[in-house]
């Protein structure tokens, strides 16, 4: 029997296809995330560059419309943490634009100054989250540094045109979303040098999680809700299924779930009503065959009567006598077809203790062990006339019955009797109808060899098998399976 592994991956079906589909949504978040979170960024660099050139262009116009006394505190004005505006009489930013991010600055520039003037910038601009995230490893490019007493913020080439920005040894360079610097020419003269760096937006916004978290809880309760409609004719099938083992016919499942599941319903009520009418057909050509026997072997009886010779009559009247008694026996095992009988919820206990009290007080050799109280879902008088006829072995071909029951696997009623046991190579043997090991046993003292067959089909019945084995010290245990209820 295999073991069971406990396992973080769930058994069941639904577990699984809810994990299946937990996952399938947890990956679909975790991915539009990442891309919300780059196109916020991409969102906000876009507006702080917008910014920047509205404010450049303004404060253009200003300064070249008003006196050259005022510019100092214009500049002060329009500067603040993250836009610092100098002037100078040669450009801070000396190098031409480059990239598509330069071209694209200057020229907006150019248009909302409406003039073609010789723009120089640096712009540096975010980059998408997976080329951001593989730059990570590389040493930091350095950037504007603050400029000694005044204060100024420098260009990558510094105030005369050479790489002379002042870095800070050993302390590591931030992600900014937007680094740029560039410088314009005034028609009063000079240029006005423009230095600006923003930081990222922050990758976490807590309305954006929290609506992203409530999305999830919808969507996973809704997978839950679903999934376990979709499995539950499943369950339905499963448990008709194990009825059907135990003999219960309880009629049609309902056809209901997807295509595929009404298909394996609609079969398995099929295979249901042919095994019922074969069942059926079956004990109903039995008990025909026995009765129409009975007419025969009446006659032959009454022709055996009128031999005169007494050794020969009674041999033939004893050998009629033995098929009568099997007819009859064969009669009454179809008539008492445990299908017939319905299912009932019993105590077991008492049941068992009520036929070992039973043949206790006929004066036999018979012990009861079992629990105060065991409720299970059989066929009373089917069962009981199972295990009668497994104590009735025991008393005849032992002289006692010890009847013990336990629950494991299984829910197990054992009746273990003193005599010679079976060889076991005869085992499967004694099962069948109208076998007796013993050729010498006289009719009233081994019956008609139906016994453990009818035993052995209530057994089945109900879900179950006989089990036979010779015990150590002698005897034979005869022990009845019944498989427990589903939890």
């Amino acid at each position: 029997m295999a073991r069971f592994r406990p396992t973080l991956f769930p058994r069941s079906l639904a577990g699984q296809l809810i994990a299946l589909l937990l996952g399938a949504v947890v990956l679909g978040q975790a991915l539009t995330t990442v891309l919300l979170i780059d196109e916020r960024r991409s969102a906000v660099a876009a507006a702080n560059r917008e910014q920047i050139l509205l404010r450049t262009a303004s404060l253009v116009h200003l300064l070249e419309e008003t006196p050259p006394e005022m510019h100092e505190r214009i500049l002060a004005a329009a500067s603040s943490g993250n836009l610092a505006f100098t002037l100078s009489p040669e450009p801070k930013v000396t190098q031409q634009p480059q990239n598509h991010a330069e071209r694209r600055v200057t020229q907006a520039l150019r248009t909302m100054l409406g003039s073609n003037l010789d723009i120089r910038a640096d712009v540096d601009i975010d980059r998408p989250i997976l080329y951001r995230l593989s730059r990570l490893m590389d040493p930091p490019r350095p950037r504007m540094e603050q400029n000694g007493e005044q204060g100024e913020r420098l260009s990558p080439q510094g105030e005369d045109g050479q790489h002379g920005d002042k870095e800070r040894p050993h302390r590591p360079r931030p992600i900014v979303a937007f680094t740029a610097g560039y410088s314009l020419p005034l028609q009063s003269g000079g240029w006005l040098n423009v230095f600006a760096q923003f930081g990222p937006p922050p990758a976490w916004a807590w309305p954006t999680f929290l609506s992203g978290g409530l999305i999830a809880l919808g969507i996973i309760g809704i997978v839950v809700v679903m999934v376990r409609r979709i499995t539950r004719p499943l369950r339905a099938l499963s448990v008709a299924a194990d009825k059907l083992g135990r003999g219960d016919t309880s009629g049609e499942l309902p056809e209901t779930g997807p295509v595929e599941i009404r298909q394996t319903t609609r079969a398995f009520n099929a295979m249901q009503e042919r095994l019922g009418r074969f069942v059926a057909d079956r004990t109903r050509l039995l008990a025909a065959i026995s009765h129409d026997l009975r007419t025969p072997l009446t006659a032959l009886r009454l022709r055996a009567e009128f031999v005169e010779d007494d050794e020969i009559r009674e041999k033939l009247i004893e050998t009629i006598d033995e098929m009568h008694r099997m007819t009859e026996a064969t009669l009454a095992f179809a008539r008492e077809d445990v299908s017939h009988e319905p299912a009932r919820r019993v105590d077991l206990a008492a049941l068992v203790s009520a036929l070992g009290d039973d043949f206790a007080d006929m004066g036999e050799n018979v012990t009861v062990t079992a629990p105060d109280r065991l409720d299970l879902t059989v066929r009373p008088t089917a069962l009981r006339r199972a295990i009668r006829n497994l104590i009735e072995n025991a008393l005849r071909y032992g002289g006692s019955a010890h009847i013990t029951m336990e629950v494991g696997e299984d829910i197990v009623i054992a009746i273990e009797d003193e005599g010679p046991g079976i060889p076991n190579g005869h085992m499967e043997e004694v099962f069948e109808p109208f076998v007796r090991l013993e050729t010498s046993r006289s009719q009233e003292t081994g019956g008609v060899g139906l016994g453990l067959a009818t035993a052995r089909s209530i057994a089945h019945a109900h879900g179950g098998e006989i089990r036979l084995s010779n015990r150590p010290k002698g005897g034979l245990r005869a022990a009845i399976h019944l498989p427990k209820p589903a939890a």
